[in-house]
């Protein structure tokens, strides 16, 4: 008789076979990893992603210009209640009527006054907040000194201090496109293409609605 290891080695010796009820072993050579060391999917991108944005907002950040002081949030409250006077003036020459009989002027008196009001209240908070005097963060604290892109800002306040000043002479259609070129193209950055046919558009559309459709008094040429 033989057993039932007969002609079958047991499990373990070279070249063997398993036995019978014996479970099987793998080779040391062929053991692999259960599965990836970190989860692949939607979660893991959306998670990528978030990173991603943090990451860029901390880049930020650090190029942010420093803040600006005391001295340039005062000016900037005086620039803006100038402003406001300069509307107030400018209402009272068109007439400013009265309440129960307002005039061409009394809306930007209206609004001439609230621009001072505003001004005033901006000094006001930035010589009592400003980060300069060791103050908690304000609605001023965190305004940026004078850089690159605040000259753009000051470029197109000029630009529309000369569109103002032609409009009366010949009309708006070309200062207008050429308004919205200048501030589409070299303050946007748009490309040419899209500058020349936006500004175009824009005129055409506002002469339609403005001067064909609903007749307002603008200086046009057409």
């Amino acid at each position: 008789m033989t057993s039932a290891h007969d002609g079958a080695p047991t499990p373990g010796h070279p070249g063997g076979s398993t036995a019978a009820g014996a479970t099987p072993r793998e080779d040391a050579g062929s053991t692999s990893t259960a599965g990836p060391a970190h989860p692949v999917g939607p979660h893991a991108s959306t998670l990528h992603d978030v990173e991603e944005d943090a990451h860029q907002v901390e880049v930020e950040a650090e190029h942010r210009p420093p803040p600006a002081g005391t001295t340039t949030n005062v000016v900037v409250a005086v620039l803006v209640v100038a402003l406001g006077v300069a509307a107030v003036v400018g209402s009272l020459s068109l007439g400013a009527g009265s309440a129960g009989n307002p005039g061409s002027g009394t809306w930007p008196m209206v609004l001439g006054v609230v621009i001072v009001v505003l001004g005033l209240a901006l000094a006001l908070d930035a010589r009592t907040t400003s980060p300069d005097a060791g103050a908690p963060d304000t609605s001023t604290s965190d305004a940026e000194r004078f850089s690159r892109s605040s000259w753009l800002v000051v470029a197109g306040l000029a630009t529309m201090v000369v569109f103002v000043a032609v409009i009366e002479v010949i009309g708006f259609e070309i200062p207008a496109a050429l308004l919205a070129f200048v501030w589409l193209r070299f303050l946007g950055g748009e490309t040419w293409r899209s500058s020349v046919l936006v500004s175009l558009g824009v005129v055409v559309a506002f002469y339609l609605v403005f001067v064909a459709a609903l007749s307002v008094p603008i200086p046009h040429l057409f």
